[in-house]
């Protein structure tokens, strides 16, 4: 066997360059880290924002319709609940209707912490809004919303 390289390195070049996949990746782990960076005197990561988030609706959220709006399978939906709920964030109860379901609602700790979070989410996104220009963040989602 050869010890030459069977794809060019200009091969390589063109893949981390063109990569659409590498690109959105990259974009969104600095996304990520800025958001993270916002909430951490909160002690949330941006993660657990969105999944809060997510948490705030009228009615208790079935463990399914979670999973699906974060595009998360349910075994690490469940993985990102604990730490939420050992915080005393949101509580996971049987659902009355079907016990094997599990319905999902925020405590009175996590209202209030979605309270104090929000204006720090709405300031850093706005920042990032702004490097996106006239239009972009609108068009980034549309564009983003193409792949699924």
């Amino acid at each position: 066997m050869s010890n030459e390289n069977l794809i060019p390195f200009s091969t390589t070049i063109h893949v981390r360059d063109t990569c659409l996949c590498l690109h959105v990746q990259r974009a969104a782990r600095a996304l990520a880290r800025k958001f993270d960076q916002a909430l951490k005197p909160l002690g949330l990561t941006n993660g657990q924002f969105s999944l809060l988030m997510s948490l705030n609706r009228p009615q208790p959220a079935p463990m399914g319709s979670v999973a699906a709006l974060l595009d998360m399978d349910r075994t690490t939906l469940t993985a990102a609940l604990k730490p939420l709920q050992r915080r005393g964030l949101l509580e996971v109860v049987p659902d009355p209707k079907d016990a094997r379901s599990r319905l999902l609602t925020l405590t009175q700790e996590g209202r209030m912490l979605l309270t104090r979070a929000l204006p720090i989410w709405t300031e850093t996104h706005a920042a990032v809004d702004a490097l996106l220009g006239e239009g972009g963040p609108n068009r980034l989602r549309a564009d983003l919303s193409m792949i699924r």
